[in-house]
C-alpha cells in the first residue's frame, strides 16, 4: 500500500459506469471520514475461528462475553467487517459477534454450498464465540442474504434464541418471479490496489453517498493474488466466484417464515429496489401483522451504509423494547385466540 492511501481527498463528481464504481475518482486513497466513524471501527475486536463441517468460518466479537449475545450476519459476497461500525455502539447491552459464511470473506471455500449449510455455520459462531454460554437466548440480526439464511434458522432452531432481526430481506409473494445470483461472477485479479478499489460497487446496483463506508468494505473484501501473467501479485475480491454455481436452496422462505420459533422483527430501507408495497404486505399478512416492520428513511437496500446511525438508534430502540417485554406469538390465518 503506497503512502497516497492513507491521504484523505475530497474528488469532484464522477458518474459511475460498469468499469467506474463510485470510488475510483479517489484513485486509491481513502476519503474523508466522520470521527464516530473512526472511533467505531478503531473499538477493539477480537476475531475467531469456528471449525463447521470441515470449513473455518471467521468471527469478529465486541464487548462483554457476560452480556446477552447478538449475532450479526451479512448478505450476499459480504462479510464481518460489514458491521464493524455498527456494532461497537450495540456493547453495551450485548456481547456482539459478526461472522462471515464460507465461501466468503475471511472464511474458507467450498465445493458446494446450501441454505441448511449456512445455518449450522450460524449455530458454530455461537458455540465457538460463547454466545450460547449466557442464561439470556441470544438475538440475531441479519441483512439481505444472511436474513433468508436466518429465516430457516430461526423455523428450524428458533427455541434456542430470543428474537431475529431481518433486514431488508423480502420474500416475494409466489407468483412473483425473483432473480437468482450470476452462476459466476468475480474472480478477476486486478494488478493495482487502485484498479480494484475502482471497480467496487454494490449489489444490487444501488448509490451510496458515505463513500468512507465503501472504502472501507472495499479494502476489507480484497486479498493479494499472483497475477494471471505471472508478473507478481495483485489484488482479487475475497469470495467464491463459482458460489452460486454449486447452491442449493432446499424450501421456500415464505413457509420458513411461518415458522420462526422466535421473536421476529423487519427492517426496510424506505428506498430499497427490492421492495414493492404488495411484497412489504404479503411479509406482514404471513406474520398477521403482528411483529415490528420498521423503515430507514433515506436509506436504500444496503441500510447500516446509507444511514448507519439511524439503524443503530431504530436497532437498540427495539431491542430495548424485546428486553423488557413478554413475547407475542403471532396467530396465523384461521387460528383462534
Amino acid at each position: 500500500m503506497s503512502d497516497s492511501d492513507d491521504k484523505l481527498v475530497r474528488p469532484q463528481p464522477t458518474e459511475q459506469t460498469p468499469e467506474r464504481g463510485p470510488l475510483a475518482p479517489y484513485a486509491g486513497a481513502k476519503p474523508p471520514a466522520p470521527e464516530w466513524f473512526e472511533r467505531a471501527v478503531a473499538a477493539p475486536a477480537q476475531t475467531g475461528y469456528a471449525l463447521c463441517e470441515g470449513a473455518r468460518i471467521h468471527y469478529r466479537s465486541w464487548g462483554d462475553p457476560s452480556k446477552p449475545g447478538l449475532l450479526m450476519v451479512h448478505g450476499n459476497g459480504a462479510h464481518a467487517h460489514w458491521w464493524d461500525f455498527v456494532a461497537p455502539y450495540m456493547t453495551a447491552d450485548h456481547h456482539v459477534v459478526a461472522m462471515t459464511f464460507s465461501g466468503m470473506g475471511d472464511s474458507d471455500w467450498r465445493n458446494g454450498y446450501t441454505m441448511d449449510l449456512f445455518a449450522r455455520e450460524q449455530l458454530a459462531v455461537f458455540e465457538a464465540s460463547g454466545l450460547f454460554d449466557n442464561e439470556t437466548r441470544p438475538i440475531i440480526v441479519a441483512h439481505s442474504f444472511g436474513g433468508f439464511v436466518t429465516v430457516l434458522t430461526g423455523a428450524e432452531y428458533g427455541d434456542r434464541f430470543e428474537g431475529v432481526v431481518i433486514v431488508d430481506s423480502p420474500i416475494n409473494p409466489p407468483d412473483r418471479h425473483t432473480d437468482r445470483p450470476p452462476t459466476k461472477r468475480g474472480g478477476r485479479v486486478y494488478p493495482t490496489l487502485e484498479a480494484a478499489l475502482a471497480r467496487f460497487r454494490l449489489a444490487p446496483p444501488q448509490t451510496c453517498d458515505n463513500h468512507y463506508i465503501l472504502d472501507y468494505i472495499a479494502r476489507h473484501s480484497l486479498r493479494r493474488r499472483p497475477l494471471p501473467d505471472g508478473s507478481g501479485e495483485g489484488w482479487s475480491w475475497k469470495f467464491d466466484p463459482d458460489i452460486w454455481r454449486h447452491f442449493d436452496v432446499r424450501r421456500p422462505s415464505q413457509d420458513l417464515l411461518r415458522e420462526i420459533r422466535c421473536r421476529i422483527a423487519l427492517f426496510k430501507g424506505a428506498e430499497s429496489v427490492l421492495w414493492d408495497d404488495d411484497v412489504a404486505d404479503y411479509m406482514r399478512d404471513l406474520l398477521n401483522r403482528q411483529v415490528p416492520f420498521i423503515e430507514i428513511p433515506e436509506a436504500r437496500h444496503h441500510i447500516m451504509l446509507d444511514q448507519p446511525l439511524a439503524f443503530v438508534a431504530a436497532l437498540r430502540t427495539l431491542l430495548q423494547e424485546w428486553r423488557y417485554s413478554a413475547p407475542l406469538r403471532p396467530r396465523w390465518a384461521g387460528e383462534t385466540a
